[in-house]
């Protein structure tokens, strides 16, 4: 809106308003949307969280859970509202409203918070710790997912939704070929010119299962204080990075990337999502004010993995992201288990002491602080093992 508005006064009086042009930058508009994300999120998070606590959102905790987490019992949920507002408003004035693919991110990610809002809701209102049940939340969630990966398979390759309407119907009239152009392919990191065609059908296949994974593995990492607002701040600033390289024609030719037209004001989103998560985490810190809710953490893990499809990095969002992987295959891994351990031995056995992991943790004696600073660390760790992969190629 405001790249818009600053083009509109130029032309009125190129040589006054010349100062203007530093709009055009994405790197100067990046930091604005960080800083009018992260002032938005310390104005309003004192008055949001004031409005939680008057609803009486108070987060519902499990009898079976940690016991030490039972003294939160009532601090208000519902506060990843906070953080999709400052994304929101700091987006929609620092973009150019023109690109795809930000609309995309934005859609994905406000319809992940729809469905987290939902679940939330039940859980603080019905008193039902469990919230939306898992079949559902999976149904709306796979639509959404579903929907912005067929779209993208047609869109990375191609510069405007023209051109994208016109692969389209070439892949109807070609009887619904599997082929797309390289720029599609999957990338392995590290490697200068390995890539893997998916084709039309594994290009879906495989965004819906990044999107849909991210969004539940942020999930289920959001379970102690700050725990997962700052790994989600690390790995979007570093996607950030890899949009802005993709969408440069020079620095992607250069570092042997392929060059995404338009992907590469995805970084104006990131910044606006490190500012509002930076802004939260002041809240959120050990002993919260507010906690995220499914209604941020669903929103923001799929806003990472649609960034992750636009920009070609799945594999490198998996490796900076290690400690959501590790979250969800612990989940994953305890309750197959359980389950199989049931039915051949008539008793459920567990590998870890509680799931998700950052509970093991806390069951073998870690404190809440060393969990949320320990994982923090690795997040850091691996978010730079990610970067790397930038040059060494």
């Amino acid at each position: 809106m405001l790249l818009s508005l600053s083009q509109w006064l130029m032309s009125l009086s190129p040589e006054a308003l010349g100062f203007l042009r530093v709009f055009q930058y994405i790197t100067f508009r990046a930091v604005l949307a960080a800083m009018t994300a992260l002032l938005i999120g310390l104005a309003f998070g004192p008055w949001v969280i004031r409005r939680l606590t008057q609803m009486k959102i108070g987060q519902p905790i499990r009898e079976y859970g940690v016991q030490s987490h039972l003294g939160k019992r009532g601090t208000p949920t519902m506060g990843g509202v906070l953080v999709l507002i400052g994304i929101g408003v700091s987006t929609l004035c620092w973009f150019d409203w023109s690109n795809r693919f930000v609309w995309v991110v934005m859609l994905v990610t406000f319809g992940y918070g729809a469905i987290g809002w939902v679940d939330d809701y039940r859980k603080v209102v019905y008193k039902d710790p469990e919230g939306m049940r898992s079949r559902e939340k999976f149904f709306w969630q796979s639509l959404i997912g579903l929907l912005a990966a067929a779209y993208l398979a047609f869109s990375v390759s191609e510069n405007t939704n023209l051109r994208v309407l016109e692969l389209f119907l070439r892949w109807i009239t070609s009887g619904f070929s599997n082929e797309l152009p390289p720029k599609a392919d999957l990338m392995l990191p590290f490697f200068k010119s390995v890539s893997y065609p998916l084709g039309v059908y594994g290009f879906i296949a495989m965004s819906w299962f990044v999107i849909v994974g991210a969004s539940n593995a942020v999930n289920f990492t959001d379970g102690l204080d700050g725990l997962a607002i700052m790994p989600v701040v690390l790995v979007g600033s570093a996607l950030g990075i890899f949009a802005y390289v993709t969408g440069s024609s020079v620095y992607s030719k250069y570092l042997l990337f392929p060059y995404i037209p338009g992907s590469g004001e995805l970084l104006i989103f990131c910044a606006a999502m490190a500012g509002a998560g930076l802004a939260f985490l002041w809240f959120n810190a050990n002993p919260a004010q507010v906690f995220m809710g499914d209604v941020g953490a669903l929103a923001l893990g799929g806003a990472l993995g649609t960034v992750a499809v636009i920009t070609r990095q799945e594999i490198v969002l998996a490796i900076m992201g290690g400690i959501f992987v590790a979250e969800a295959m612990s989940v994953i891994i305890q309750v197959s288990w359980f389950k199989y351990t049931r039915k051949r031995y008539g008793e459920g056995r567990r590998i870890f002491l509680m799931a998700p992991l950052h509970h093991h943790f806390e069951k073998k004696g870690w404190t809440e602080t060393q969990v949320v600073v320990r994982f923090w660390i690795i997040t850091m760790l691996l978010c730079l093992v990610g970067l790397a992969s930038l040059k060494l190629r």
